[in-house]
């Protein structure tokens, strides 16, 4: 069922509105407000709006299949960190183990973050930089430089990726864009409220199409502007069972239990 509704609720919830805007449209050719007729000026309109939705919707996908890769390059990093400290060895017996359960709770952190969809840069960069300290002490205990830099990457690259998952996930895609979409839509919404529908059934099921089509657009841009809403009962989120399954392996391997 859930599977269900994420692929089809979105258009359920676009149709609800789609209703609404039928009842005013039939409102409109009770009252004999439909007053224009199809021109090639009309179509033309009407054609230019989607078009200009259709762009805004190219790029707000762009950034969406730009997220899609997030989930798997935190999972790369921190299985690979954690892997690589199987092959250190250093007199300090009780260094690595701390660095990989140090690991695990900043996975741990990362999924935290967003389950409960928000993304606190201060537990973030505690976590790291509690990793970071253990590093330098790998350093003090001259662990060869190829595995410090290696570590040190992996931190990097989950950092740099905090930051863009903060970025995308608090900031929308140019406001301006948006209003943009919004307006035309609504402006060819609007003119339909007022073209004569002849044949009128067959006019009536454009109307319907056509606004239902305008409406599932805005709300999938909309949506699509924050992937990471979990929980929230979106449709375009991305998934992040990949985070989730290392999370288990993890806590397993270092003997945690959740409170």
């Amino acid at each position: 069922m859930e599977a269900f509704m994420t692929k089809w609720g979105l258009i359920f919830k676009a149709f609800g509105i789609t209703l609404s805007l039928l009842m005013v449209r039939l409102v409109f050719d009770y009252l004999n407000f439909d007053i224009l007729s199809v021109t090639s000026l009309i179509t033309a309109f009407i054609g230019g709006a989607i078009f200009t939705i259709a762009i805004i919707f190219a790029g707000t996908l762009t950034d969406y299949k730009e997220s899609e890769k997030i989930p798997s390059e935190i999972a790369t990093s921190i299985r690979s960190f954690y892997s690589d400290l199987d092959l250190i060895r250093v007199p300090e017996k009780t260094l690595v183990p701390r660095m990989q359960e140090n690991t695990a709770a900043l996975l741990r952190c990362i999924n935290t973050n967003f389950r409960n969809n928000t993304w606190s840069m201060e537990e973030m960069d505690n976590a790291v930089d509690t990793i970071n300290a253990d590093i330098g002490r790998l350093v003090d205990l001259s662990v060869p430089p190829n595995y410090i830099i290696k570590l040190k990457t992996e931190m990097t690259n989950i950092d740099r990726i905090s930051h863009r998952v903060k970025t995308i996930a608090e900031t929308s895609f140019i406001p301006a864009a948006y209003a943009i979409s919004e307006l035309a839509a609504a402006g060819v919404i609007i003119l339909l409220f007022f073209v004569q529908l002849d044949p009128f059934y067959e006019g009536l099921v454009l109307f319907t199409v056509l606004c239902m089509l305008l409406t599932a657009l805005l709300l999938l841009i909309r949506d699509m502007d924050n992937p990471f809403e979990v929980g929230k009962k979106t449709y375009a989120d991305i998934d992040l069972f990949l985070l989730w399954d290392l999370e288990k392996k993890l806590d397993e391997k270092t003997g945690y239990t959740k409170k």
